[in-house]
């Protein structure tokens, strides 16, 4: 890009500055010295890879979605976290939205995210102990006493039964009096990432994507601000992927769920924008800031060459980052605050939307009130005494940083193409296959890659051999870990941890047993029978299912109907 090109993008970019928003606070140094917004090439030079990097604000959005930076608005603060029941995590919500945190999000426990009810067989000995116990919607209200859902931010993680915990949320909302065309929040939902690595999914694909599409549609009619679906790359990464697999594999999910969209006659310009994504912030610092920067520019491109879609904020990647749990160790665990640090800051310099830092005892139970505080605190210093936030994208232009953006978009596109491939589409073009998948109503062509990714075992195989890759490097010596391959001497003792009762579980069971006693049961035969009709036709099964949330119906009773009706998926044995 010459010397005028530059110019004219850096006058484009201060007159949207000049117009933006921003926080009234000192953009200075901790010495008192002055800091543009925003660095790029100086004055009247030429520099060729500005055509790649951009402004802030300004298509590809590699330095960043907002003109700004953080200047105009910080990332959200938001800590994942459930444990025990559902009066223990509503007391826990307090305490992190009194210490300072910007968002909730919701961790439940093993049960729940398999979509069974506390007081199944398969559920001994696992209420509460990696997450909230969740059974029906009066769980739901003891969640959140106290905490108006209309004023808060609510992510939940969970995809196997994510649309009846949703129905619950919603039920819950409405017996506060919520209007829920305002609720915001996200869903995770991201069902494709369970099949290539967490593996809690209830049915075979097809049925959670049609799904997924219904829930697409419902949010975009009824509740526009939340989002109903947030891609998780971080499943993956903790699954032993590397940085560019992360990237591309999740990359790929959302791709699929844009073409999903497409598929059900949806206008890309309005339901991207309800798309978000969750990466995984892992220790190599550099690696992560331009796996982040990478990941905004390859899906504009994708959703403007590709999938058609006009609009900025259809083009834009928002995204979550928490960091890494798969770098935390058992031993000597106060090393964790600083690799939390450190992949909080790579997190921030990425341009995260939002944030959420380990714990240091995370790698031995779920965290303790102390342990928690200090990760949230985290955050805090990295945002109030760093001066981070007072420059959009700093490390842009870094000739470091700009080639590993460079490296890790280019390992990631040719991921794509392996992924076309498997679907058949080798050497075609992506954009007229998906549209003419989408005038069909079919669906298109990088979905069609990841199904029988998953069917053949594909994505494992990756995954698996990057894992195995890492694991003969830290054996051999080429990799270190402090406290684990070197250094192994310490002082430190063990900690205290949190330890969840088994009278979580008891009690759990006997409300859940007093529930069903309670209820009108012929109400929810009825509402569970409406969901099997709804699921042999082809009507939306979103209102159903709330109804049937309404209704008291256990999370159990819903998944059972389903799984009863669309059966259970078994994976193949990759050999």
């Amino acid at each position: 890009m010459d010397a005028e090109e530059i110019a004219e993008g850096r006058e484009r970019w201060e007159k949207r500055y000049a117009h933006a928003a921003k926080r009234d606070a000192d953009f200075t140094t901790l010495s008192g010295l002055e800091v543009e917004p925003v660095y790029g090439p100086p004055e009247g030079t030429e520099d060729p890879r500005m055509a790649r990097i951009g402004w802030p604000g300004e298509f590809p959005y590699t330095r960043g979605l907002y003109p700004t930076g953080y200047r105009g608005r910080q990332w959200t603060i938001r800590q994942f976290s459930g444990f025990g029941n559902a009066e223990q995590t509503n007391a826990r919500y307090k305490m992190l939205l009194g210490a300072g945190g910007g968002g909730l999000s919701v961790a439940f426990d093993m049960p729940t995210l398999m979509g069974r009810d506390s007081d199944e067989p398969a559920s001994l000995g696992e209420v509460g102990h990696c997450g909230v116990a969740i059974d029906s919607t009066a769980d739901m209200d003891r969640l959140f006493a106290g905490i108006g859902l209309g004023g808060v931010t609510t992510s939940m993680t969970i995809s196997g039964p994510a649309v009846p915990i949703f129905c619950m949320y919603l039920a819950a909302a409405e017996r506060q009096g919520v209007d829920l065309s305002t609720l915001d929040g996200t869903l995770q939902t991201d069902i494709h990432k369970e099949y290539i690595a967490q593996k809690e999914w209830l049915f075979p694909p097809e049925p959670h994507l049609r799904l997924i599409g219904d829930l697409m549609e419902y949010c975009a009619a009824n509740i526009p601000r939340y989002k109903p679906l947030s891609v998780s790359g971080y499943h993956i990464r903790e699954a032993g992927s590397t940085a560019a697999q992360e990237l591309a594999f999740t990359l790929a999910d959302g791709f699929s769920y844009v073409e999903l969209g497409l598929s059900r006659g949806l206008d890309v310009d309005v339901f991207a924008p309800g798309l978000s994504f969750f990466f995984d912030a892992h220790i190599d610092f550099f690696e992560e800031i331009a796996k982040f920067r990478a990941a905004r520019r390859i899906w504009a491109r994708w959703l403007r060459d590709v999938y058609g879609a006009k609009t900025e904020r259809a083009q834009w990647l928002r995204f979550h980052t928490q960091t890494a749990g798969v770098s935390l160790t058992a031993q000597q665990p106060y090393n964790n605050v600083v690799r939390t640090a450190v992949e909080a800051l790579a997190a921030v310099m990425g341009g995260t939307n939002s944030l959420h830092t380990n714990a240091l005892d995370e790698t031995l139970a779920l965290p303790t009130d102390q342990a928690a505080e200090i990760a949230l605190r985290t955050q805090a210093v990295l945002r109030d005494e760093t001066g981070v936030t007072n420059v959009a994208d700093p490390l842009g232009g870094s000739w470091y940083v700009e080639a590993l953006t460079d490296k890790i978009e280019a390992e990631a596109e040719d991921l794509f193409l392996q992924i076309l491939a498997l679907g058949g589409e080798a050497g075609e073009d992506p954009a007229a296959v998906a549209r003419d998948a989408a005038d069909r109503h079919e669906i298109g062509p990088v979905t069609s890659g990841i199904l029988r990714g998953i069917e053949d075992g594909w994505f494992n195989a990756q995954i698996a051999e990057a894992a195995f890759t890492y694991q003969r490097q830290l054996e051999d010596g080429t990799k270190h870990i402090v406290g684990v391959t070197e250094l192994t001497n310490t002082v430190t003792s063990d900690l205290e941890i949190l330890r969840v009762s088994g009278d979580v579980e008891a009690g759990q069971n006997a409300l859940l047993a007093q529930r069903r006693a309670g209820r009108d049961n012929a109400a929810v035969e009825r509402a569970l029978a409406d969901i099997v009709a709804a699921a042999r036709g082809t009507a939306n099964l979103i209102e159903p299912i709330l109804e049937a949330a309404r209704a008291e119906a256990t999370l159990g009773e819903i998944c059972g109907a389903l799984r009863d009706e669309w059966g259970e998926y078994r994976e193949n044995a990759a050999i």
